[in-house]
């Protein structure tokens, strides 16, 4: 490896806030994870990397000594350091039942498998201190003050001032809604369509009137995001505006104001789904805006596991209250042990990010590189989140999908997703498993639509 590629490979690698090691580490970590520099090459001698750097050697050995601690270099005396990827950074993203190991690959549900090694570190801390825990009696109201506290900074970190009180911990997004959904008794909820499932059948099981609003990959209707407020006034708006289920779509600032105008006038209270929010695949991330005044839903389903039945509300004090007193808190919100385990992944979630967001955009880009410029379907490249869009052009959606079942290919058709049946044409492909079995995936698309040809 020369200076120039390593240049190159890291590009702009200094992070406002960060120590120069720390941040020149994590480059480093990062384009192995990317492709960027090859795992298995030399890294050059300390004193040319601090040359082609701009920093000083001491930098470059601090550097080597945090990317030897956590395994991604192996430095032998007297000779250079090899560039290699620790255990837990080469494990899978997606779970056993869509990686095709058992010959079948399920695609119905876009879901990460957990991070193993740092999800049982975090379990063995959390049992280590869960002595005080419990001799408690198990009822934990509003939830852990550790936890309500960690995700509190979060919020504040981020640029929305936040105080433990204005968070409610819940067992996942569909408690929060289902919590919120009986203490404000809405007639009529504004939902986009297409939409995560889970909610939708829980709206319809409270009795509660749907009112649809389009979105694709290129974004909201604010037409119909107009007319959708208006049929739901006085009720509430479900929105995932950040990197859209399952669109992958990203709501700019103007669609956002607009979104907090109509709020305001039609009387609606907007709930933001904020699970995919930090499955931002561009490069590199880039802060985002939040709609104003809304509330706040998000869970570690989708960014650590979703096993981990952990998810939080966070909206206006009052409410928060109103919603901790109300008969089904206790039973909508997360285990204790549970929380104490999510607290300790919280703490420093930022290495599990990275390494999901590194392994998701190559798996993207593959995929995407396997299915372009096929005139049997269109997609837009999503600036985030778990899976294509897929639009047929000519295709039954319902034969593609029963089709791909013959060559063992589970996909979710994207009618599912719709609250009016509707997106006859469309499909969910998640890029979650490993290169492999993307191109199965893909061969097996293929098969699944020259079947319907033929």
């Amino acid at each position: 490896m020369t200076n120039t590629q390593l240049v190159t490979a890291l590009g702009a690698w200094r992070r406002p806030g960060v120590a120069l090691a720390r941040a020149l580490a994590d480059a480093v970590g990062d384009a192995a994870l990317d492709g960027r520099l090859r795992v298995g090459s030399r890294l050059p001698a300390e004193r040319r990397v601090a040359e082609a750097l701009g920093v000083s050697r001491g930098t470059v050995i601090a550097a080597l000594g945090i990317l030897r601690d956590e395994g991604w270099v192996d430095t032998r005396h007297g000779s250079a350091s090899t560039l290699r990827l620790p255990p837990e950074a080469a494990a899978r993203i997606a779970p056993f039942s869509a990686s095709g190991e058992d010959g079948v690959i399920d695609l119905r549900r876009a879901v990460p498998a957990a991070p193993h090694a740092t999800y049982q570190q975090a379990l063995l801390r959390a049992a280590e201190r869960s002595g005080p825990l419990l001799a408690e009696s198990g009822e934990t109201g509003p939830g852990l003050p550790e936890l309500r506290s960690l995700i509190a900074d979060r919020f504040t970190d981020e640029g929305l001032a936040t105080r433990p009180e204005q968070v409610l911990i819940t067992s996942g997004t569909r408690s929060a809604l289902a919590l919120l959904s009986a203490r404000l008794r809405p007639r009529a909820v504004a939902v986009e369509i297409p939409t995560y499932p889970d909610p939708l059948a829980g709206f319809r099981a409270a009795g509660i009137r749907l009112v649809g609003c389009r979105v694709t990959t290129d974004g909201w209707d604010l037409d119909q995001l107009q007319d959708a407020f208006r049929s739901a006034a006085g009720g509430l708006a479900y929105l995932v505006p950040d990197f859209q289920n399952p669109t992958g779509a990203l709501m700019p600032a103007t669609a956002r104001r607009t979104v907090a105008w109509l709020a305001e006038r039609h009387r609606v209270t907007v709930v933001s789904d904020e699970t995919m929010r930090d499955l931002d695949l561009r490069e590199p991330p880039a802060p985002l805006l939040r709609i104003p005044r809304s509330v706040l839903i998000g869970s570690a389903a989708k960014t650590v596991w979703g096993g981990l039945r952990v998810g939080w509300l966070r909206g206006p004090a009052a409410l928060i209250a109103e919603l901790a007193h109300h008969p089904l808190c206790g039973s909508l919100t997360a285990v204790p042990t549970q929380q104490l385990v999510a607290s300790e992944l919280l703490r420093d979630l930022e290495p599990v990010l990275r390494h999901r967001r590194a392994a998701l955009r190559r798996q993207r880009d593959h995929l995407s590189g396997l299915l372009s410029g096929d005139d049997r379907w269109r997609f837009t490249v999503p600036p985030g989140g778990l899976a294509l869009w897929l639009r047929l052009t000519s295709m039954r959606v319902d034969a593609v999908v029963t089709r791909a079942r013959a060559h063992g290919l589970e996909l979710a058709a994207g009618t599912s997703f719709a609250a009016d049946a509707t997106n006859s044409r469309h499909l969910r492909l998640p890029f979650t498993p490993p290169i492999a079995t993307l191109d199965r995936v893909a061969a097996a698309l293929d098969c699944a639509c020259r079947d319907q040809d033929a």
